[in-house]
């Protein structure tokens, strides 16, 4: 190159030289581009500074949102706190009470803009003028109410829907130590642990039955609002395996679990009405009593709980005593149908009145230790036709099957659901 240049005449050596300064400099000068790119790395930096749910203004330049073609709209976004109104939270974001107002007594649906739940947000839009344009409560976590200003001044509110998708997800576990370990190494949460346990309650004892090996199967609703996983639903079908027993259950459109058959999963009454931690004292012809020093006959089972823990209505009746004495401290009795009687005893506190109607599940004392009791338990009597039957191994009996018009809807159903437990179980077995 230095050569080339060489055979050129000094004046044209000059001349190319100074050109191809020029056209060095200019290269090194940023472009448009190079500019934008600074831009976009200093944006970034600023909201990597925002903490979360505080109210920043965010000034929007784009067409898109709400609607508003204003270059300089911001937007608030507030969270409810504890103890918030409407009202307050107008003032602190210094809107006039009149605006509020005028949202509120719009129309029915805008009410809903005055029961608020505290952790959720009410987001702000106001225009270049500070004035409200726009409203909107998150109050659900599939819908969004949203009020705007209309050409007319007048405020309009609209619930618009979020997008929702419902997939299904499979989830097995082997029962090493305990069922609720198990449940927590499958992927399960809290929520879906306990719904399990309950859909299978009446079959197994998840206090005293579970035994190392038993395993469980679900299939469970995945759902996705917008795009965005939401959370699971609830349990589409299941199986449990107890001690070397095996239990299917289905859900249908009634909210209940039935077998695949049709059978329902329910009894007409709880095994155990109370969570306990172990039972003191079982069904026996001759026991001898810890405060009476003395042998004689124990016709229930002791649950040995914490004073204060719920005791259940084992099935649905009618409270026939509720009272106290010295043997039984405070108690309540319970009359079921097909002569069919249940007695709860050494409660603290009774929750119901004689004559009163109750259902299975709902809650009639607490635990406690009043009576001759050494300590706190619940004493539970099963008894059939005025004879004490063993409440733990008595049979037990059936809620009503699903009914003959959904019958045949409901096979459909089942085998469907249990085709796909079966085949996510062969799925994962061949994987590994």
């Amino acid at each position: 190159m230095r050569h080339l240049i060489d055979s050129f005449p000094k004046q044209h050596r000059y001349a190319l030289l100074g050109a191809l300064g020029l056209l060095f400099a200019l290269l090194l000068l940023p472009s448009e581009s190079a500019e934008a790119s600074k831009d976009v790395i200093r944006v970034a930096a600023d909201y990597e500074e925002l903490a979360v749910g505080q109210e920043y203004p965010l000034p929007l330049n784009i067409k898109s949102v709400s609607n508003f073609t204003q270059t300089d709209t911001t937007i608030k976004q507030v969270r409810i706190k504890s103890g918030d109104s409407l009202a307050t939270i107008f003032k602190r974001q210094g809107v006039p009470q009149k605006t509020m107002l005028e949202i509120t007594r719009s129309d029915k649906l805008a009410q809903k803009f005055t029961r608020l739940i505290p952790g959720k947000y009410l987001t702000f839009t106001f225009d270049e003028n500070k004035q409200l344009i726009e409203l909107q409560y998150a109050n659900e976590a599939v819908e969004t109410l949203v009020t705007k200003r209309t050409n007319t001044g007048k405020f309009e509110t609209s619930i618009e829907q979020k997008e929702t998708v419902i997939t299904e997800r499979y989830f097995e576990g082997t029962i090493n130590s305990n069922f609720w370990n198990a449940g927590v190494m499958s992927g399960l949460n809290d929520k879906l642990i306990m719904n399990l346990a309950n859909i299978f309650q009446w079959d197994v004892d998840f206090a005293l039955d579970i035994r190392e090996g038993d395993k469980f199967s679900a299939l469970v609703e995945q759902v996705f609002i917008d795009g965005e996983f939401s959370g699971y639903g609830e349990i589409l079908a299941a199986e449990f395996t107890n001690q070397n027993e095996g239990f299917s259950a289905v859900r249908y459109s009634d909210g209940r679990y039935y077998t695949p058959g049709g059978d329902s999963m329910q009894k007409t009454f709880l095994r155990a009405p109370v969570s306990f931690k172990y039972i003191s004292s079982s069904f026996s012809k001759r026991r001898y009593h810890p405060v009476q020093k003395r042998y004689k006959a124990h016709r229930g089972v002791d649950y040995a709980a914490s004073t204060g823990t719920p005791v259940f209505a084992a099935g649905d009746g009618k409270v026939i005593k509720s009272g106290y004495d010295r043997f039984n401290g405070h108690h309540v009795f319970v009359e079921h149908g097909g002569g069919i009687t249940t007695k709860y005893i050494h409660f603290s506190k009774r929750k119901v009145r004689k004559g009163a109607k109750v259902k299975q599940g709902q809650v009639i004392g607490l635990v406690g230790s009043t009576g001759l009791a050494a300590g706190p338990h619940l004493h539970y009597e099963f008894l059939v036709n005025g004879v004490h039957r063993n409440p733990r191994t008595v049979s037990l009996p059936k809620a009503n099957p699903i009914s003959k018009n959904e019958k045949d809807k409901f096979l459909t159903l089942a085998a469907v659901r249990m085709e796909m437990l079966e085949h996510n179980k062969n799925l994962l077995l061949a994987m590994r």
